[in-house]
């Protein structure tokens, strides 16, 4: 493919932006050539600058789950825009929003919109903190929350003990309130209750955690973290900033049946715009200000344009049979490849759940915590994904990110999508 003006938008790009880019992981650094500078999408599909062709598994890294342009969707955010685009003052949009969230999702009381998965997290992160009195928090490592100063921490050198910074600009003293620990293993949870009983606050999760590869939890150890968390008067966090709204409208809560105290969610909601969301029973939501003395605020918070995109999303959403249709989609997606592959005897398999998957260079199915993966497989990723972009298919440009599928990829989008799997295996393994 012809790529000569995304190439020299990069050229450019990089004059004006920390490595030509406004989020890291669109940079390439991970695989071959550089970023593809898209100028419009269309159901399934993006099309670049110079006019190549994508069918798209990116999907603005799962936002975009009715496809790109929706027409429901673009009518709802134009009929919103006629009407002004800030008002930094409530608007109907939010309660109906609000009214839509809640009366279908068992889950939460109440919510609170905000412009980012990452300030959603941040926020119930204060909430926790604020309606306990403790100070330290639980996070694990291969679950990613956002940047966040005290997020932005990787595990220590023993189990059970303070994290330290992954991040130039993060005080040790922010690190020092967040305890990493490994994922699926309930021992060290016990010890690091053992040692600072008294003074975490929460643990945070993503139930299915998504941004480092696809580990997929079982519910025995969800319901444990539930079970500890309550008995040691924590709060329990799950972080659906990827998967809530997008495995099922009461996302991983509904898929568990586990009630967390405090829920997170992201952009899923606002149909493509910037939003986020945190929510939670009406009594730990009555902490924030201005009923209680958590403060948080946002100018944009409930922003009327991206409450009307989400009204218009979740409700599609909600439609008889529309996960189940996704769902589908991909078994028969990934299940032809995955045969392909084991029928070569190729190293290579999909984690999948609902309208998920992660590509993993394994025979292993079954990956739970971050240190399963192979690092030295993401070199063959780089050759993958390089080949299936020649092939027309757009997937993120990391190997330990996961790919989404939308209602508008077709039978058609998914038979070209496995032949261009079989077609860049073969090179690949060749």
């Amino acid at each position: 493919m012809n790529r000569t003006k995304s190439n020299e938008l990069y050229r450019k790009a990089v004059k004006l932006f920390p490595g030509g880019v406004n989020s890291p992981v669109r940079a390439f650094q991970s695989v071959q050539g550089n970023p593809v500078f898209i100028e419009k999408g269309y159901g399934s599909k993006i099309t670049d600058v110079d006019n190549n062709d994508y069918i798209d598994y990116c999907c603005s890294w799962g936002p975009i789950i009715l496809g790109h342009a929706n027409p429901i969707i673009v009518s709802a955010v134009k009929t919103a825009i006629d009407k002004g685009m800030s008002f930094g003052a409530p608007t109907a949009y939010e309660n109906e929003l609000a009214q839509l969230i809640l009366d279908n999702h068992s889950y939460i009381e109440k919510i609170r919109f905000v412009s980012s998965g990452t300030e959603a997290v941040m926020s119930a992160i204060r909430l926790a903190r604020g309606a306990t009195g403790k100070n330290k928090i639980i996070k694990f490592d291969g679950c990613y929350h956002g940047h966040a100063d005290h997020l932005l921490v990787n595990a220590g050198s023993g189990l059970a003990t303070f994290g330290t910074s992954s991040s130039a600009g993060v005080p040790e003293a922010f690190a020092n309130e967040t305890i990493v620990l490994p994922l699926n293993n309930k021992e060290v949870v016990k010890k690091a209750f053992d040692n600072y009983e008294n003074d975490i606050a929460c643990i945070i999760i993503e139930p299915l955690p998504a941004n480092n590869g696809l580990l997929i939890q079982d519910k025995d150890y969800l319901d444990f973290l539930r079970e500890i968390t309550a008995v040691n008067d924590s709060l329990l966090i799950f972080d659906e900033v990827i998967n809530g709204f997008r495995i099922g409208f009461e996302g991983a809560a509904g898929l568990y049946n586990i009630q967390p105290d405090i829920l997170t969610y992201g952009k899923i909601i606002g149909g493509g715009m910037p939003v986020g969301a945190y929510g939670a029973s009406a009594e730990i939501m009555s902490n924030i200000a201005p009923e209680g003395g958590v403060y948080q605020a946002g100018t944009l918070s409930g922003n009327p344009v991206a409450m009307a995109a989400g009204i218009a999303q979740l409700k599609e959403c909600l439609k008889s049979g529309f996960y189940e249709a996704l769902e589908e989609k991909t078994e028969y997606l990934t299940s032809r490849i995955e045969s392909y592959a084991i029928e070569k005897g190729y190293e290579f398999r999909f984690q999948k759940i609902a309208s998920i998957f992660w590509i993993s260079f394994s025979y292993n199915q079954d990956i739970k915590t971050a240190d399963g993966i192979d690092a030295s497989s993401m070199d063959k990723f780089s050759i993958l994904h390089s080949e299936l972009l020649e092939r027309g298919i757009y997937i993120g440009p990391s190997g330990y990110e996961v790919s989404f599928l939308s209602s508008a990829h077709s039978k058609g989008d998914l038979d070209h999508t496995i032949q261009a799997f079989k077609e860049s295996l073969d090179i690949l393994f060749a």
